[in-house]
């Protein structure tokens, strides 16, 4: 699906304007995650399951998040798969700050979680609370819950930035 929308993008059946700079840059992008496609197919037998876990966030980043799933990014061709249980996942990644109503819940979904595990914070709000920090009603980033083994900055990150996060989180997993 990706490459004819891009063969649509360069044909000239354009419904937006778009820079050929950003079309290489794209292509780039592109190039560089097929290549760590292979590496991630031999290690984890072509799947790796996650359960997206939003702790207080405000969306955005879920936003971001289901942007992975569309026909752009189409983050299944990794064999990254998101699903519903925590008791079928291999990683968690958490959005938002943890908010105090949340913290019990993410604990007991950590727990159901079968081990080995992963634990992604996801935005700056997840990584250390983001402007929510300093409020009553907030614990704090991911790590005051939780270990946490993959750090993904930005507010909200775009797809592109964690698709290349995580993927060169597994493939430093291998190692």
């Amino acid at each position: 699906m990706l490459k004819q929308i891009i063969r649509n993008l360069l044909s000239g059946k354009k419904t937006i304007s778009i820079s050929q700079e950003d079309i290489a840059s794209a292509r780039a992008a592109l190039a560089g995650l097929e290549e760590l496609k292979t590496e991630i197919d031999s290690i984890y037998s072509r799947s790796i399951r996650i359960r997206q876990v939003d702790a207080g966030s405000c969306n955005a980043c879920e936003w971001e998040c289901t942007a992975l799933t569309n026909p752009v990014y189409d983050v299944q061709r990794f064999g990254i798969d998101f699903v519903a249980s925590p008791r079928h996942a291999d990683m968690l990644l958490v959005t938002g700050p943890v908010s105090r109503q949340m913290e019990l819940a993410l604990r007991k979904t950590y727990d159901a979680t079968p081990d080995p595990k992963f634990v992604v914070a996801c935005g700056d709000c997840a990584v250390n609370g983001g402007i929510y920090n300093s409020s009553y009603a907030v614990a704090g980033g991911v790590s005051k819950i939780l270990p946490v083994d993959l750090v993904i900055p930005g507010c909200p990150p775009s797809p592109q930035q964690i698709i290349t996060a995580l993927l060169a989180f597994l493939k430093q997993q291998h190692r």
